[in-house]
C-alpha cells in the first residue's frame, strides 16, 4: 500500500507542476498582451475581449463609423417630416385643394414620399405617411388624409 501512495503522490506532484507551468504561461501571455481602446488609445483593463475604455469612447467610435449612412437617413427623415407637416397644415379638414406654388413656397419636396396608391380607375395618389396628394390640372393638387 505505501508504494501505491508514493506513486499517487508523485503523479499528483507532477500534475500540479504541469498545471502551474501552464497557468503561468497563460497569464504571462494575457498580461503581456495589452490592448488599447479603439477610440482614444488608452490601455484597456478588464475583460479580454474589451474594445473600448468607456461608454463615451464606444459611442463616439460607432458614431464616426456610422456617420455617412446616418446623415443620409437623417436628411431623408427630415425632408419627410417637413413634407408631412406641410400637408397636415394645408389640409386641416382631411380633404382640400391647393396649388403647387403654395406647396413649393413652404418647402415641400415632391421627391420624398412614403407610398403610392393607385385606384381601380388608375388615379395615382402620393402619400407621406397618412397625408396624401393627387396631382390635378393646372398645377393644382387635391390633398387627402388616409383613414
Amino acid at each position: 500500500m505505501p508504494l501505491f501512495r508514493e506513486i499517487f503522490l508523485n503523479i499528483h506532484a507532477t500534475v500540479s507542476i504541469f498545471r502551474e507551468k501552464l497557468l503561468r504561461k497563460f497569464f504571462s501571455t494575457f498580461i503581456t498582451m495589452q490592448k488599447s481602446c479603439l477610440e482614444c488609445g488608452e490601455k484597456l483593463v478588464g475583460r479580454e475581449d474589451k474594445k473600448f475604455c468607456s461608454d463615451y469612447c464606444r459611442n463616439a467610435h460607432h458614431n464616426k463609423v456610422n456617420k455617412e449612412s446616418s446623415n443620409l437617413v437623417r436628411n431623408t427623415n427630415n425632408q419627410l417630416r417637413r413634407n408631412y407637416r406641410i400637408l397636415q397644415e394645408l389640409n386641416p379638414e382631411n380633404k382640400t385643394k391647393t396649388s403647387k406654388s403654395k406647396l413649393l413656397a413652404k418647402g415641400f419636396s415632391f421627391e420624398y414620399i412614403t407610398g403610392i396608391y393607385t385606384t381601380k380607375t388608375g388615379t395615382v395618389y402620393y402619400f407621406v405617411y397618412d397625408q396624401g396628394y393627387l396631382p390635378l390640372e393646372n398645377d393644382f393638387y387635391a390633398l387627402v388624409k388616409r383613414n
